[in-house]
């Protein structure tokens, strides 16, 4: 019989709740040896993962791993919200009954890691003395070393985090059980997988990946998807899956922070991790604080809204990831920083990587690159010549203090006071580069109708879009009309409140298809006319769906911008706006108890579209 209380004991895990639920679960699943850790214990766990060929090594101080070739993505289909309320059903939550999944997943963890070590590890998701701080603890049990190694770049690790508690009793219980990969089913009518948040017991079941968000679970499982419920059980904060950064001017002193949510491939993390264009460095400084998570609540001593990243690292996607797309991020995973690459390509030879993007070609010489398969390149059939080398999906996992700018208060308890809040999809037409929204229920109107573009022109929905709520779809863990309800809760208590606004830097000219407006670095232009417009230095044009700025308040210097481009960059489209508000009622009208304030949003923006037709 595994002696647990030794282990911990040697560990000097003190807190009795830790132990009773570590003690549970390591006789449930079977596991031969406990293992508690702490973030210094990262340089020996990476060498018996080299040693175990768990990982490989890519380059001084960078690590190299292939998942199994059927779990290499979140699978949003076998994730669920779990609790003992009905009522806490959504459209997008996939909600079922709390005791039925437990069983469920007890049955297949029981005996699933046996002679295998049981890693304990305890963490913090948020920076330690936040007044989030009871919402951010947890242990995660795990019986897959490099998901030990990705947490410790991805949430702050260490026994003291549970020892010290307020509430002893206050941490997330997530347990992560690999299974038999080999031997589940996916994507068939008997896959064994199944992702589940218990939502109202704050405990959170993996079973059956050790790959991603299926397997770090205190990145979406506990940093949205519980702290969701959380925020909303206690009335006292949003988590939304946002980015973070701030924009200081250096000639005047004031930093403006900027939060907001973007649906996949709209810009998110290049955004994030921008930087300010060349002509305008002189002048403006941009700080990264997250790419992926913001928790928000309202600060009682100044009425303001506030801020964090809960996380610790980034777990950023690999493709088209480079020096001109984002040099940020290229810095943050270079030689010596302790990265590790998931699913791209790895040469056996050199110990390079490379993925779709990193380079305009891929290397010339084939000789020993494999794929993200672990397949040579040299020996694929003319088939397979043209196939990817990395997994669209393919990562990287790095610490948020390799960051070149990174923010120097990121750490901050308190977080940082928010002066926007922002959404964005990827939409060819009807969005302009940017327009500034200034009420609250308006605001949250438009980030609940949030979307990108739908491509499937075989169906003949090309351009419609799939909408994306607040970008949380697949993080929802309770209903959509509470989830309203409570944005405007929150947001409506601060006393300064942050302009909304919606960007989008994907406009097509409608004959030959090219992106209006250059992007990247050249986005800040956009939001520093959104700082400058919520200083009151700036008005706008009011438009039917909010303010867009006049082309004289763009700082434009060092761009050359067709005219006919710019204008098409800031103009509505009022007849494509009353089509795409049909769309929206339909999406609205699906989820039930949305506040009335909502739907007088949406008759007051309609309203306007008429009386422009």
């Amino acid at each position: 019989m595994i002696d647990v209380d030794s282990a911990l004991d040697e560990a000097g895990l003190n807190n009795t709740h830790v132990r009773d639920y570590v003690r549970h679960w390591a006789e449930l699943t079977g596991a031969e040896r406990i293992e508690v850790i702490n973030a210094e214990d990262d340089a020996r766990l990476l060498r018996e993962a080299v040693e175990a060929g768990e990982l490989l090594p890519a380059g001084e101080g960078r690590y190299y791993s292939r998942s199994y070739v059927k779990d290499t993505a979140r699978s949003e289909e076998r994730t669920i919200v779990a609790t003992n309320d009905p009522a806490d059903a959504g459209v997008y939550n996939n909600w079922r009954p709390a005791a039925e999944m437990k069983a469920l997943l007890e049955e297949r963890m029981r005996g699933a890691s046996a002679g295998k070590t049981m890693y304990v590890v305890p963490y913090l998701m948020a920076p330690p003395g936040s007044p989030l701080e009871a919402y951010a603890a947890g242990v995660e049990v795990t019986d897959a070393r490099p998901v030990v190694l990705h947490m410790i770049r991805m949430a702050r690790v260490a026994v003291k985090y549970v020892n010290e508690l307020a509430d002893q009793n206050s941490f997330v219980r997530a347990v992560h059980v690999t299974g038999d990969l080999e031997n589940l089913g996916q994507g068939t009518p008997d896959d064994q997988r199944y992702f589940v948040t218990v939502a109202d017991e704050r405990t959170i079941l993996h079973y059956g990946s050790s790959y991603g968000g299926n397997a770090l679970l205190g990145k979406i499982a506990h940093g949205l998807r519980q702290a969701a419920y959380d925020g909303w059980a206690s009335g006292e904060f949003l988590a939304e899956q946002f980015l973070l950064l701030g924009i200081t001017d250096k000639q005047t002193g004031r930093t403006y922070h900027v939060c907001g949510g973007m649906p996949s491939a709209s810009g998110k993390t290049n955004l994030a991790m921008t930087l300010a264009p060349d002509v305008l460095g002189d002048r403006y400084r941009v700080d990264f604080y997250g790419d992926d998570i913001a928790w928000l609540r309202v600060d009682p001593e100044d009425g303001r809204v506030y801020a964090i990243n809960p996380e610790f690292g980034v777990f950023g996607v690999a493709k088209d990831t480079n020096e001109q797309t984002n040099p940020t991020a290229v810095a943050a995973i270079a030689e010596g920083t302790g990265a590790i690459f998931t699913n791209v390509a790895y040469n056996d030879d050199t110990a390079e990587v490379w993925w779709e993007g990193k380079t305009p070609e891929p290397p010339a010489d084939v000789t020993g690159w494999r794929d993200w398969k672990g397949e040579l390149i040299a020996e694929r059939p003319d088939a397979e010549r043209n196939a990817p080398w990395a997994h669209p999906n393919s990562r990287f996992t790095t610490t948020l203090a390799r960051i070149p700018n990174i923010a120097a208060d990121y750490e901050n308890p308190r977080g940082v006071p928010v002066d926007a809040i922002i959404f964005g999809g990827r939409t060819r037409d009807r969005e302009p580069l940017v327009r500034a929204i200034t009420d609250l229920a308006e605001g949250v109107y438009d980030g609940l109708t949030l979307g990108a573009e739908a491509t499937f022109a075989a169906e003949g929905t090309e351009g419609v879009l799939r909408y994306d709520p607040m970008s949380m779809r697949p993080f929802m863990s309770y209903p959509e009309g509470a989830y309203a309800a409570h944005w405007l809760k929150v947001i409506g208590a601060a006393t300064e409140r942050p302009v909304f606004a919606h960007v989008n830097w994907f406009q097509r000219d409608p004959e030959d298809g090219h992106f209006l407006w250059p992007g990247y670095r050249d986005n800040l232009r956009a939001l520093l006319w959104l700082a400058r417009l919520k200083d009151g230095e700036v008005t706008g044009r009011p438009t039917p769906v909010g303010i867009v700025p006049t082309e004289e308040e763009l700082d434009l210097r060092g761009m050359d911008l067709p005219p006919g481009d710019l204008e098409r960059l800031l103009t509505i489209d009022t007849e494509r706006w009353r089509q795409e508000m049909a769309h929206r009622e339909e999406h609205l009208s699906a989820f039930a108890d949305l506040p009335e304030e909502i739907w007088e949003a949406h008759r007051r923006v309609a309203a306007a579209l008429d009386a422009e037709a």
